[in-house]
């Protein structure tokens, strides 16, 4: 199998078990989206820290703890992809799994937006439409709604943050995640024996095949960081780009059919409008990219 087509199929399979999400995190009830947060951090930094030391990557976990400016930012991610987590799980376990799957279908605008705002970058035209477009959507899905869809925005903001902040430190993907987990996981543990204390916990009181899913939390959340992290090294930005909509796309799949969620014509209109501005941000970035390629040929044939 070429490095290409390994990369594709790492990059499917990141994005599908993104996507299948909605029907993971109900098997983990009777726990509350607190509960089942505190305990995907906890297993996912002992899962974190587990491969660090299996790929060998110590060395480069000091390197980052003993960079300042990195933990510092990878700090605030840390807390910028809790408030993700638990939006997320909270929207899939109460009947919403069809506004997270809208946070993820406009996050890449999102992302392109707090580009312009934070980083001073300049907008194609095209782009400028795909904005517009966007944000026609986002209003008229408020209509809708009867109010502004906050799950979406939340997570398109918080996830957008988040890559801001991973992208600002620059560190491995495994090192990273490992360090974020550790800084947020005594705040999981002190929640986790609130519960206890309080006779609120169901990891010791709903079974043993309850109490081992919860433990699957930190296996869920590598494994597809770890498909993602392969993928990106092997396939060009466009694929992965593309590759990025399957999530959302099998979220608001499993939203309508298998959970039946209601889809007024306002709520159909709202995410054809969002759609049709990821259409034209797709197609854009595939031309400014082709564009590149030329110009970078161009110049090493002068």
């Amino acid at each position: 199998m070429s490095e290409a087509r390994r990369g594709l199929l790492l990059g499917v399979v990141a994005y599908g078990i993104w996507g299948i999400f909605p029907l993971y995190w109900p098997l983990l009830e009777p726990a509350g989206a607190g509960e089942i947060l505190a305990h995907r951090i906890f297993w996912s930094m002992l899962t974190m820290g587990a491969l660090v030391v299996l790929l060998r990557r110590r060395a480069a976990f000091r390197a980052v703890v003993a960079d300042r400016r990195k933990l510092l930012v990878l700090t605030g991610a840390a807390a910028v992809i809790t408030v993700n987590w638990l939006t997320y799980i909270w929207g899939v376990n109460n009947g919403r799994v069809v506004e997270t799957s809208l946070g993820y279908f406009i996050n890449p605008l999102v992302t392109v937006l707090m580009g312009v705002l934070l980083l001073g970058e300049r907008l194609r035209r095209l782009q400028w439409v795909a904005l517009g477009v966007a944000s026609v959507a986002v209003l008229v899905l408020s209509v809708d709604y009867g109010h502004l869809p906050w799950v979406a925005i939340v997570l398109a903001f918080s996830f957008g943050t988040y890559g801001l902040a991973k992208k600002t430190a620059g560190a491995g993907a495994v090192e990273s995640l490992a360090l974020e987990t550790a800084v947020i996981a005594p705040f999981a543990l002190v929640y986790l024996g609130w519960l206890a204390v309080a006779g609120e916990s169901t990891f010791a009181s709903d079974g043993t095949g309850h109490a081992l899913l919860l433990a699957s939390t930190g296996i869920v959340t590598a494994v597809p960081l770890i498909a993602f992290g392969g993928a990106a090294i092997r396939v060009s930005m466009v694929t992965l780009g593309l590759l990025q909509y399957l999530a959302p796309t099998l979220q608001f799949a499993l939203g309508v059919f298998w959970y039946h969620e209601a889809m007024p014509p306002g709520r159909w209109l709202g995410f054809a409008l969002v759609w049709v501005a990821l259409a034209l941000f797709t197609v854009e970035a595939a031309r400014h990219h082709r564009r590149q390629l030329q110009l970078a040929v161009q110049a090493a044939a002068v």
